[in-house]
């Protein structure tokens, strides 16, 4: 097993990325805190080996510094909670904005705040935060706030990295291209023409296919063991071709 002995939380864990990942984590043998704002959707992890679980607002500082004050020292922390909000600088507004700052980004620099110290104290420790492929990285139409939003990961996990390296912590952020995700559905049936808007999503992709989020898991399995000793403050893409 590849993470034998090893404890982590994992925020957004109720579906999608958040979930496959889980799996996949405690599947290699990590002891995983399965956390989530929607308690309904943690159910699911009812009798899984390895697995307990939490409910987790991130957008609260309170909370999250709760929890974290309970645990011992995290050896991985994932933060994969976000929100994709649609249009160009045009249609963008104040509300959405500071939305997608705060759950993209604040609450990512909330959860390793609070990690952090347990982790130095005890040798050291990895992070992981979700970004995309919308970000520093590629423009996407119709992706302003969230492409800054996910800009602004990628420069907080590099900060991260640069101030710990010496201290055995690592910080690495994932780039995922579009991933079939139930999020992704959602948004896909908010458009007037779901079908359409699929095959629009599907179209941006070289590969001509979704990711699935089981694909994006091996990723956060490699960066969480000591086969990812060497990496920090990288940005890893899976992202099915699209800035080929």
């Amino acid at each position: 097993m590849r993470l034998d002995g090893k404890l982590a939380l994992v925020t957004a864990a109720g579906q999608g990325i958040g979930r496959a990942s889980v799996l996949a984590l405690a599947a290699e043998g990590a002891r995983v805190l399965a956390t989530d704002v929607n308690e309904k959707l943690l159910e699911s992890y009812a009798g899984v080996a390895n697995v307990t679980t939490a409910v987790l607002d991130v957008l609260s500082k309170s909370a999250i510094q709760d929890l974290l004050s309970q645990l011992e020292p995290l050896d991985v922390l994932f933060n994969c909670a976000g929100y994709v909000h649609n249009g160009s600088i045009l249609q963008a507004t104040d509300e959405e904005w500071d939305f997608a700052f705060n759950l993209n980004v604040r609450a990512q620099y909330w959860m390793i705040q609070a990690a952090l110290p347990k982790m130095l104290a005890a040798g050291g420790g990895t992070i992981i935060n979700m970004a995309s492929v919308a970000s520093s990285i590629k423009g996407l139409p119709n992706r302003f706030v969230y492409g800054c939003s996910k800009a602004a990961v990628v420069g907080l996990t590099k900060a991260v990295a640069a101030d710990f390296v010496a201290q055995g912590i690592r910080c690495n952020a994932i780039a995922p291209g579009t991933v079939d995700t139930p999020s992704l559905g959602d948004r896909i049936n908010s458009y007037a023409d779901p079908v359409e808007a699929r095959k629009n999503f599907v179209a941006r992709q070289p590969m001509g296919r979704l990711a699935q989020a089981h694909e994006i898991a091996p990723i956060v399995v490699y960066l969480a063991s000591d086969e990812s000793l060497f990496a920090t403050g990288q940005v890893f893409l899976i992202d099915g071709g699209m800035t080929i």
